[in-house]
């Protein structure tokens, strides 16, 4: 009997539910069954996601795949990372979870410095310092809903929950959170105490892979559903992305490219080291007790925003397109300044900051988006270095997965101004991964290198080689983001 694998793959803009088989070859195959739109809303000045609508969504994917005729089925649920949802006594959540973009948060680290060393934080947790990481936004809190709540789910766990009934905290979505210490794999009571959070808050912490429960049909009569048993994956997107790529050995390196571009390596043991603090590198847990030692680059984001902005007249390809027909390296920003995070016209703050550091101001789409695309891969290569130094490894191979390794574009221009071979793909990455961590638990495959060979097996990558050489341009990008240090 071929067993039948869903992953719920929700990140900030959309969602979708994809179904996987695979075949006596180790031949995987994906299908897109339900995909949903996902955003923040605001109320009263504060961002919230819209956890029902998200369960809701997953329920109507559900039934698709009851009407494709199956009737038995695993699930695992990967979302973004650092969210949470309170629960009270009753186990109802308090309110809908506030978003990582809210700007509660934009003087919490400062606040949280006064009585708690950042550096201390770091080499305790391993986690790079950002404002909107759970540590910050539990110290931010509503300290009227803190005392109404029994429980605190992060939301793949939250979203689990609803469907079955059962609570846990997956151990690789929990690192992103700043409170796991990175010797003990545990909750760190010392960091807890800085911000006054309860340990009994938490669940107990589960290992990617652990069966979570079946789906309880009874709580959804208006749903015919099928039996489904769902599967604690790796459930912090990236964390799916990676074991969703298939490097081999000790050089490759990855970007996770979507509205993040995460960059890093997967190694054994952590690394919080002065340098690694310095370089504001993350040890965020993976499967099988690795470490995901990478970098947050405030990724396709920017250009998002760019197209929401101007009513989506161009589609990403033509953007990317418009890109290839300007200027290089003329106008350039610093992808990781804070500004970027949620300002209320990307536009104009790419604009603005152009004005501030004397250079051309992009106006038209094409001029915007060369900006952008330019400053990534420049950015990308500044890291890159850092990591090859803080890791004593060469990096021969980066694998670009994602939605953004669909671009042609920015892969090739990776691949100049990096001056590194270029794996592009798959560009379902995150999903592939959820379902090979469900293959594994199940048995499917035997070992996550097996399931590694059977992407290889099943999904095509395109090559990109450097073809010029950028050492200029990384040398002016280096000293205009030197002046936001």
């Amino acid at each position: 009997m071929t067993e039948t694998y869903i992953a719920v793959d929700i990140g900030a803009s959309s969602g979708r539910l994809m179904l996987s088989e695979k075949d006596p070859f180790d031949k995987i195959t994906l299908k897109e069954i339900h995909r949903f739109k996902n955003g923040f809303f605001e109320i009263e000045g504060t961002d919230y996601w819209d956890a029902d609508h998200l369960i809701k969504e997953i329920l109507i994917g559900l039934e698709k795949v009851k009407q494709r005729g199956v009737d038995n089925c695993y699930v695992g649920i990967d979302t973004w990372g650092v969210d949470y949802c309170l629960l009270n006594k009753e186990g109802q959540a308090i309110s809908q979870p506030v978003s990582y973009r809210d700007t509660r948060t934009e003087m919490a680290m400062e606040e949280f410095d006064q009585h708690f060393s950042l550096r201390t934080l770091y080499e305790k947790t391993g986690i790079q310092l950002q404002p909107f990481n759970t540590v910050f936004q539990l110290l931010k809190e509503d300290r009227e809903k803190l005392a109404q709540a029994n429980r605190l789910l992060l939301m793949p766990d939250y979203l689990g929950y609803v469907l079955t009934g059962n609570a846990v905290l997956e151990k690789t979505n929990a690192s992103t959170m700043q409170l796991m210490n990175l010797k003990t794999r545990k909750i760190d009571e010392d960091v807890l105490t800085a911000i006054e959070v309860d340990k009994e808050l938490f669940p107990d912490p589960v290992e990617p892979g652990s069966i979570l429960g079946t789906i309880l049909k009874d709580k959804f009569p208006e749903y015919d559903l099928p039996d489904a048993t769902f599967i604690t994956i790796a459930s912090h997107d990236t964390a799916s992305a990676v074991v969703g790529t298939p490097g081999k050995g000790d050089h490759w390196a990855y970007i996770s490219s979507g509205t993040w571009s995460l960059m890093g390596v997967e190694i054994e043991e952590g690394i919080s080291t002065a340098e690694a603090y310095e370089a504001n590198f993350t040890n965020e847990w993976g499967v099988q007790g690795t470490i995901r030692f990478l970098k947050n680059i405030m990724g396709m984001w920017l250009i998002q925003e760019v197209a929401r902005l101007q009513d989506y007249h161009y589609s990403y390809p033509e953007l990317a397109e418009l890109a290839s027909q300007e200027e290089a390296f003329v106008s350039l920003i610093d992808v990781n300044d804070q500004r970027f995070m949620n300002p209320k016209n990307m536009i104009i703050e790419i604009q603005n900051y152009c004005r501030e550091m004397n250079q051309k101001i992009p106006e038209t789409a094409g001029e915007l988006a060369r900006c952008i695309y330019d400053s990534l891969a420049l950015c990308y290569a500044i890291e890159l270095e850092k990591l090859e130094q803080i890791t004593d490894r060469t990096i021969t191979q980066l694998h670009i997965v994602g939605g953004g390794s669909n671009n042609d574009f920015l892969n090739q221009l990776t691949a100049d101004v990096c001056g590194i071979d270029v794996l592009a793909g798959p560009g379902e990455a995150t999903a592939i991964g959820n379902i090979i961590v469900q293959m594994v638990a199940t048995e499917g495959f035997g070992t996550l290198a097996e399931g590694r060979e059977g992407i290889k097996k099943s999904f095509p990558m395109k090559e990109f080689t450097p073809t010029a050489d950028h050492h200029e341009a990384i040398e002016k990008y280096h000293a205009l983001t030197k002046t936001f240090i």
